[in-house]
């Protein structure tokens, strides 16, 4: 482009091309969230969006706790439910600031690491002119072999070193940048498994009582509480187990010092097997892990109704929380007192058994807490009703408590109390009879699978690992220039005879209170071949610092 007199025109008469306002909008947007300060902001914003899944119950954990929340505040729970608060791990709100995190936190990385591999790959900087205007500073004569004896020094001291002819550059400290990437790396792949185990992981707690009735197979039906991630579907792995035994010992004041369960496994394709699992030594199996997180007592009832038939149940009796392993259950018979020559069965006529059940009662009343975990004393004190239980209404409700409902309405009515020893039975009013079997052992677990897991750990070590390097090591250089006898120190201005000197000056590149004294060492250490003596105020005198210089 030429001007109308023919002469050219310059860069600065050019006109400038106007840039495109979205693409400058988009940059600088991408620029803000990229920064650290906004990966920071974001990672508060987390913690502080993950408060309402730890403060309120969650659909996905305790469906039965977020009902009675609802039933507590009837006014505030269905504004919390709209705006996710009983599903806050799975919200829009908290998978936009995890989302929005995990690209800050990759835009953050992805420069760094390129500069850092540049560094890494690039030689020390040349020495600078004027070494005396450095932070820390030092003349001392020059060791025999000059630069290669300096670099060898240096090297022996982990320096990365840069021989110049008759300058030396080293530099130390990589490890800093090092650790600050591998720790936002570390984070970045806790996001990973975090999300890898929310979408592909699942866990359920399962109750299962000891012998073959108790038989528990892995589907979704069968646990009392599932959780399965959006990605799982109902493809869970096959296995069955059944409790063959389980051993629980107790020290004399009743403190429990050691379980151990031993279960068969029948896992798809293979033959059934033998295995034992404890508190702290799970069961591994091919696509879960099975924990094991209580036990108690599931006593054995048997109910005669009065058409003669028999039914026997292990009912488990949950444990109240107290040393003594004190159980609290419902033997529930609702398909008793059917008649047998036309098959109906009398709603009204079902019966329950509601009590406490102690492994070791006290010797006098009140039999209200066990003494002891261990069966040394037995005692089941039961609760008889008899009327409609509610099960036939469809309405979900405990296996363990009776619907306070039907005793409200009059529907279901007390009929008597009594405790039981192992072998006695009981007779009703109406000539039904109950019977203390015995009891049978049963275990809770928690069936897991987190495909995160191993991820978690390797990027929780990659945390620690990275930010003790990026707190405790610092980048540090150090300059050598070796000047022949005669010449003055510039620092001084005035002329030194003799041999020959090495100048050496250190800079640390972020603050360091103690490279002062590690210069000083460096000093020593170059200066170990050179010769020694009376050597002035910069022949062989301590470095001298320059803290603040300009």
């Amino acid at each position: 482009m030429t001007r109308v007199d023919d002469r050219p025109v310059t860069p600065a008469e050019a006109p400038r091309r106007r840039s495109n306002p979205l693409l400058a909008l988009l940059r600088n947007s991408w620029r803000q969230l990229t920064s650290m300060r906004t990966a920071l902001v974001l990672l508060f914003l987390l913690a502080v969006a993950a408060i309402p899944g730890s403060v309120l119950p969650q659909r996905g954990v305790n469906p039965e706790d977020v009902r009675d929340f609802y039933a507590a505040n009837p006014e505030l729970a269905p504004v919390l439910d709209r705006i996710g608060a009983f599903e806050a791990f799975s919200s829009v709100w908290f998978s936009a600031i995890y989302l929005l995190l995990f690209t800050s936190l990759i835009g953050c990385i992805t420069p760094r690491l390129r500069d850092h591999v540049r560094a890494l790959r690039a030689r020390p900087p040349a020495v600078p002119k004027r070494l005396e205007r450095l932070p820390q500073h030092a003349v001392v004569p020059a060791p025999e072999g000059g630069a290669a004896a300096v670099a060898e020094t240096l090297r022996r001291r982990r320096w990365r070193v840069a021989v110049r002819g008759d300058e030396v550059s080293a530099e130390k400290g990589y490890l800093k940048e090092t650790g600050n990437l591998i720790f936002h790396t570390s984070m970045v792949l806790v996001l990973i498994g975090v999300a890898l185990g929310s979408w592909y992981g699942w866990h359920g707690n399962r109750l299962l009582v000891a012998g073959p009735d108790g038989v528990f197979c892995n589907t979704r039906q069968q646990y009392a509480e599932v959780k399965l991630g959006p990605r799982v579907g109902d493809n869970l792995p096959r296995f069955c187990m059944q409790l063959d035994e389980f051993d629980a010992q107790f020290l004399p004041n009743g403190q429990a010092s050691s379980f151990n369960a031993k279960v068969t496994v029948d896992e798809d394709g293979g033959a059934p097997r033998q295995a034992e699992f404890s508190v702290n030594a799970p069961l591994r199996l091919d696509g879960a892990n099975v924990y094991l997180l209580g036990h108690g007592y599931a006593p054995v009832i048997r109910y005669t109704d009065r058409f003669g038939r028999s039914q026997t149940s292990a009912v488990p009796f949950l444990s109240t929380g107290d040393i003594g392993l004190t159980g609290e259950g419902l033997a529930a018979f609702p398909d008793a007192n059917v008649d047998p020559a036309s098959g109906e069965r009398n709603p009204d006529l079902q019966v329950a058994f509601s009590g406490l059940y102690l492994p070791t009662a006290p010797q006098e009343p009140p039999f209200t807490r066990s003494e002891h975990p261990t069966e040394q004393n037995p005692l089941l004190d039961l609760i008889a009703y008899r009327g409609n239980l509610g099960l036939d209404a469809g309405i979900p409700g405990s296996i363990y408590q009776l619907d306070e409902r039907q005793l409200r309405n009059g529907r279901l009515t007390e009929i008597g109390a009594k405790q039981l020893r192992v072998g006695e039975s009981w007779t009703l009013d109406d000539g039904t009879r109950v019977e203390f079997v015995g009891t049978e052992r049963y275990i809770v677990l928690s069936v897991r699978h987190d495909p995160g897991t191993m991820l978690l750990l390797v990027s929780s070590i990659g945390l620690v690992l990275g930010l003790m390097g990026s707190l405790f090591v610092r980048r540090r250089r150090v300059f050598v220039r070796l000047r022949p006898a005669g010449q003055g120190d510039p620092g001084s201005g005035s002329p030194t005879s003799g041999s020959s000197l090495v100048e050496v000056a250190g800079l640390p590149r972020t603050e360091h209170p103690g490279f002062a004294a590690e210069f000083a060492q460096l000093v020593a250490a170059v200066s170990a071949g050179g010769r020694s003596g009376d050597a002035g105020t910069d022949q062989g005198a301590p470095a001298r610092s320059r803290e603040g210089a300009e």
